[in-house]
């Protein structure tokens, strides 16, 4: 058995290990991460942004609630734990702000504001592998969308006052910043992701944004989701609103190689699932053991999908069932206990570990939670160009 085959093998055999205790005011969980323990005997957290305008933490292997943050003043778009440092945790806003908590503290202040300028609002971030950047996306305003950057440094001195922005880059996305991704090892690195169909990365070490941007390409659709996959990290993919895929090789961007690995169109038609049905896509995983890219999709009732990528097109794993009883809108992959996260529109969130027997008082949830929180989905203009390499 080669070491994709056993990995694939582990991931089809995902069982249900926790289920956390449901919440008196139940919401969409929309995005997780965890955080990485400082000290091998050190407890890990769970960190969820919610429909209800909160974020919630949860120890990591009991699942159990510890506390929740309510004073963001619009509705999140996007949870992250600082990478040195695993007490600090980031979220963001539609309000324009990025706001920093000490998960060791229950006081409902954040220790440093991120603030943005009047018009921005903030639909997606992210922070850089070192904690040294912020970077956030913002909606159109009139004519104009940025992605913001800050100075994070400083965070750990409990700082409370407000933190305006480095600068901006506002040319190279010209609709709603959907997504945005550091390199999981080089921070100047940053991929961005947006409604015009546009996926750009950037080397933020340069001067000024047209030497920073080092490549576009074009996904002929709205991104819903992104990141950074392969050998050192130099694939980009995306999944789009309406269910399509695009990966990239970045490798290939200084030679006559093509930099496309695959692109489908709708993975709902090239993916057999069964009696089950694909419904729609969450995001994407990848496995530095088998150095493998998966992606994670599901149904409407709650079956979780695992698909395998290749350059010769995508395949089903497995499916997780019993767990989710809606939509499933995020997950956090562990590569330390190869372990899945994930929370839906049942505000549930569940544990899964490989063979696992769940050990927990609560029964899976028979209904979808109501919420006003609707995905958005556009027509888009399939004309657009890139100005650098593409892979149109």
């Amino acid at each position: 058995m080669t070491a994709v085959e056993k990995v694939e093998e582990q991931l089809a055999a995902l069982c249900i290990a926790r289920r956390c205790v449901p919440s008196e005011e139940p919401s969409y969980l929309l995005d997780i991460d965890t955080s990485t323990a400082a000290q091998p005997s050190s407890s890990r957290l769970v960190a969820v942004s919610c429909s209800s305008q909160s974020l919630r933490l949860y120890d990591r292997e009991s699942l159990r609630f510890l506390r929740e943050y309510r004073a963001h003043r619009g509705s999140l778009s996007g949870v992250r734990f600082a990478h040195t440092c695993d007490s600090l945790v980031f979220s963001a806003c539609s309000q324009g702000t990025v706001q920093c908590w000490d998960a060791r503290s229950a006081t409902q202040k954040p220790v440093q504001v991120f603030s943005g300028y009047p018009s921005n609002v903030f639909i997606s971030f992210d922070v850089s592998c070192t904690d040294l950047i912020v970077c956030a996306g913002t909606e159109k305003a009139e004519k104009d969308t940025f992605l913001v950057f800050w100075d994070a440094r400083g965070i750990t001195d409990c700082a409370s006052a407000s933190k305006e922005p480095l600068g901006v880059y506002s040319e190279s996305h010209n609709d709603d910043i959907t997504k945005i991704c550091f390199h999981p090892i080089e921070p100047n690195l940053v991929v961005s992701g947006s409604t015009d169909g546009l996926v750009n990365v950037f080397d933020i070490n340069k001067d000024n944004e047209d030497d920073a941007l080092i490549s576009t390409c074009n996904s002929d659709s709205s991104v819903s989701s992104l990141g950074w996959s392969g050998e050192d990290y130099r694939q980009v993919y995306c999944m789009t609103h309406d269910e399509g895929f695009c990966w990239w090789d970045m490798a290939q961007l200084d030679t006559e190689e093509p930099i496309t690995l695959l692109h489908v169109l709708d993975v709902r038609e090239s993916v057999c699932a069964e009696n089950h049905g694909l419904h729609y896509l969450v995001g994407g995983l990848y496995h530095e053991k088998a150095k493998k890219l998966f992606l994670i999709g599901g149904t409407s009732t709650g079956n979780i999908h695992l698909i395998s990528c290749g350059t010769d097109g995508l395949s089903l794993v497995g499916t997780l069932c019993g767990g989710h009883s809606a939509t499933v809108r995020s997950f956090c992959w562990s590569p330390t206990d190869e372990s899945l996260l994930t929370g839906g529109e049942d505000a549930q969130l569940l544990l899964w570990k490989p063979g696992a027997v769940e050990r927990s008082l609560t029964k899976k949830a028979s209904l979808k939670i109501s919420s006003s929180l609707q995905k958005r989905v556009r027509v888009h203009n399939t004309s657009l160009k890139s100005r650098k390499k593409c892979s149109a």
